[in-house]
């Protein structure tokens, strides 16, 4: 076990679980366009959850667009002690959230988790990563 562990159970044998239960992300945008072999090189944003807790994290993400229009709530479970990547392009129910348009995202979970944000754009041959931690309150 690493000191990050060790720091991990300490605050959570504390009363102080890691992370937040409501998060976020005001700049979400899938490109509609890609380069090079799928399905590593599509274009797509992924939400990363990690449960740190020893409880099993039960969460609703909910879409809301520029035009005002909003999609979900979208159920998510992310175990105790685990990480969980979910790709937006692969979100089908209750609804596919269009390629190519402007939307946030509002996370709300059962126990404390971390979120993070990663888009991967591949429009132009010189691809883009980029990743961030979503606002938590």
């Amino acid at each position: 076990m690493t000191n990050a562990d060790d720091e991990a159970d300490a605050a959570e044998a504390n009363g102080h679980p890691i992370g937040e239960t409501r998060w976020v992300l005001p700049g979400g945008h899938v490109p509609v366009d890609s380069t090079g072999p799928e399905p590593e090189l599509v274009s797509h944003e992924t939400l990363c959850v990690l449960n740190a807790g020893s409880e099993a994290a039960t969460l609703e993400m909910t879409l809301q667009y520029a035009n005002g229009r909003e999609a979900g709530p979208y159920p998510l479970t992310v175990a105790p002690e685990r990480v969980r990547h979910v790709r937006i392009n692969d979100l089908i129910d209750p609804y596919a959230p269009p390629l190519g348009r402007d939307y946030g995202v509002v996370l709300e979970s059962n126990v404390p988790v971390v979120v993070q944000w990663r888009r991967q754009d591949t429009r132009q041959a010189a691809n883009a990563t980029l990743s961030t931690v979503v606002y938590g309150e």
